[in-house]
């Protein structure tokens, strides 16, 4: 049985996540457990996910409106302490991490544009990143 679509195609957060992925070099977009992903070929982005579940009584979060991303082995703690970003479910144990986001200002698009970068760069073939910097 397949996922359900848990995402609107006219969203404009989305809207504007996918202007920020889809300008790396082959990026391509696929929906993948009912949300958009972004690949070049391997996933380096995903659209809306949950926070893991912090124990039996404290459920996650669910956020419709979030950027999920491969973070910086350098910089993934200090991501996690800062109260903006959360751990996702599922794919937080492989490196990512996840961030909410918002059209009224609150979001910084010059750093999720710098965290899909980086995001891509950690898993992206050689001769991509090589294109990525030639541009």
């Amino acid at each position: 049985m397949p996922h359900p679509i848990m995402f609107s195609d006219d969203d404009p957060v989305l809207a504007r996540v996918r202007e920020i992925a889809l300008a790396l070099p082959t990026a391509t977009e696929a929906v993948a457990h009912g949300r958009p992903t972004f690949r070049c070929p391997k996933m380096f982005g995903m659209y809306g996910g949950g926070e893991k579940k912090i124990d039996k009584d404290t459920p996650g979060r669910r956020f419709d409106q979030a950027i999920l991303f491969v973070a910086d082995p350098a910089e993934r703690e200090a991501l996690l302490a800062d109260t903006r970003f959360f751990l996702p479910a599922y794919v937080g144990a492989y490196g990512w991490v996840g961030l909410p986001l918002a059209l009224d200002g609150d979001t910084d698009w010059d750093e999720v544009a710098e965290l899909l970068d980086a995001s891509f760069r950690q898993v992206a073939p050689k001769r991509t990143i090589a294109e990525l910097d030639a541009r």
